[in-house]
């Protein structure tokens, strides 16, 4: 099980931008998916987006194509999440994922997929 630690989360104002990191520790990262959700509160924990380890491939929720980007760095055994033109609606408590498998699309969505969480970095925009 890998172990996750995130990072890059505050408070800015709307359409502002943050940059948010999830280092992976142990063995080097080779397959699988990865994948970031949110949750506010009084609200379920919601996806927001996955990228295959192996090919790079990618998966946005709809309230965040076209504002978020998610990328990986395999050296570094570390996921991104670029997030710009923040809306107060994106508050929430972000969470980095793991999953062992090589995860088609319709799966990357859903959080029994994952076996491994980070601690969550919390994400607040003001209007």
């Amino acid at each position: 099980q890998a172990q996750l630690v995130e990072s890059g989360g505050g408070l800015v104002q709307a359409g502002g931008s943050l940059r948010l990191s999830c280092a992976a520790s142990g063995r080097t990262l080779s397959s699988g998916t990865m994948g970031w959700f949110r949750q506010a509160p009084g609200k379920e924990r919601e996806f927001v987006a996955a990228v295959r380890w192996t090919d790079g491939a990618t998966s946005y929720a709809n309230s965040v194509k076209g504002r978020f980007t998610i990328s990986r760095d395999k050296a570094k055994n570390t996921l991104y999440l670029q997030m710009i033109s923040l809306k107060p609606e994106d508050t929430a408590l972000y969470y980095c994922a793991r999953s062992k498998g090589n995860l088609i699309t319709s799966a990357r969505m859903d959080s029994s997929q994952y076996d491994a969480w980070g601690q969550g970095t919390q994400v607040t925009v003001s209007s």
